[in-house]
């Protein structure tokens, strides 16, 4: 049993990171508790990656995790609200259960030929949710930050902030997001058509933390901040990834 209050390492995990306008943008904010308030835009964000060894993580060993949730108004780190965490480790699942985060097993792999990666998640071995894009070589750019991710436990608001590192692909596009799935909860979260991919990324090498324990969010974000999700100049459009 991991310590829910020690922090975790995880390197060179094969990543890719999205986020767009869903099709149904009341769907998607009636998924946040009463206390916090999506983004203008009601954007989703998810993030499908694969840590092939235990030898790239501090103790958490090999595991593949897709997670989803909503960009939120007033905060000031890009981030948002976990709504699902479908991990394939029952070690990860019960570490991060204890921060509050929404687990459920699920398996998620990513595979490459030639030019086009496709990431697929599966519950109980059935396809849930299918990525395909276009992607290129890594080169010299490499992308750090923060991101905020806040989640419940026992009625209270917890929040992390998770430090990242990553070596994204070039070029890198979009081609499909499909959730293959109309009855599973995560159905909500589906893309607009046309699809609007706001951000993302594919990188082969992304690494990231679990910071040390949670803290309690003692206010909500600003519901009036009216100017919705914001994003730093400097981290604005760079592919960010998720730390967990």
């Amino acid at each position: 049993m991991l310590d829910p209050a020690d922090p975790h390492l995880v390197v060179h995990s094969r990543m890719v990171f999205l986020s767009w306008l869903p099709a149904d943008p009341d769907a998607v904010a009636a998924l946040l508790p009463a206390a916090l308030r999506a983004a203008e835009d009601r954007r989703v964000f998810m993030n499908q990656y694969v840590v092939d060894d235990g030898t790239q993580t501090s103790g958490l060993g090999a595991y593949s995790l897709t997670y989803l949730g909503v960009g939120l108004a007033g905060v000031d780190e890009p981030g948002g609200w976990w709504t699902h965490y479908l991990c394939s480790s029952a070690r990860v699942r019960g570490y991060a259960a204890v921060r509050g985060a929404p687990v459920a097993a699920g398996h998620t792999w990513l595979e490459q030929r030639g030019g086009t990666l496709v990431a697929q998640t599966e519950v109980d071995g059935v396809p849930l949710i299918r990525t395909r894009s276009l992607v290129g070589d890594t080169g010299h750019v490499v992308r750090s930050g923060h991101h905020r991710y806040l989640t419940a436990r026992g009625g209270e608001l917890l929040h992390g902030v998770h430090p990242y590192l990553v070596e994204p692909v070039a070029p890198f596009e979009v081609e499909s997001v499909d959730f293959l799935d109309p009855h599973h909860p995560v159905h909500p979260l589906r893309p607009a058509n046309p699809l609007d991919i706001t951000e993302g990324f594919y990188s082969p090498r992304a690494s990231f933390a679990y910071p040390g324990g949670w803290g309690a969010l003692a206010h909500g974000p600003p519901a009036g901040d009216p100017s919705g999700h914001q994003v730093p100049a400097n981290r604005a459009r760079s592919g960010r990834p998720s730390g967990s």
